[in-house]
């Protein structure tokens, strides 16, 4: 026969050491998947940052096509708003000044057109907006 055990003398740390890893392991993934959210969130905000760039390059382009052709800031609209796929909900707001400069020593003047750009895409706290600045005679 073999003696009962007492079980009043034993002992064991099993419980307290899975709880500690299950708590632990817990945490880990709490903090991935923290981690892994922000990380989402910072890539959507570079690409709308990215599409907002295009959006102003694309609005000054087109100011500097309408100046050269059609020969003045008065022909260049204050705002662009884009339909297109890669460009859907941005828009570009246009500022177009000249000045009379005298570039190559010559006596006569030549008109530099200052261009700028404004791109926008995305509302609210999402909204990002970059600038392009751009000079043509």
């Amino acid at each position: 026969m073999c003696p009962e055990p007492n079980l009043s003398r034993q002992q064991g740390a099993g419980l307290p050491v899975a709880i500690f890893i299950i708590t632990v392991l817990a945490l880990i993934v709490t903090s991935m998947a923290q981690q892994q959210e922000s990380s989402g969130a910072a890539v959507s905000q570079q690409i709308l940052s990215q599409r907002a760039f295009y959006a102003a390059e694309s609005g000054a382009q087109a100011a500097v096509t309408e100046v050269l052709h059609e020969g003045g800031c008065g022909s260049v609209p204050s705002s662009l708003d884009f339909t297109q796929a890669g460009l859907k909900n941005c828009s570009a707001r246009l500022e177009c000044s000249s000045v009379q400069a005298d570039i190559d020593g010559d006596s006569n003047p030549e008109t530099v057109f200052t261009l700028i750009s404004e791109g926008q895409c995305g509302s609210g706290a999402e909204e990002t907006s970059r600038t392009v600045e751009v000079r043509v005679r």
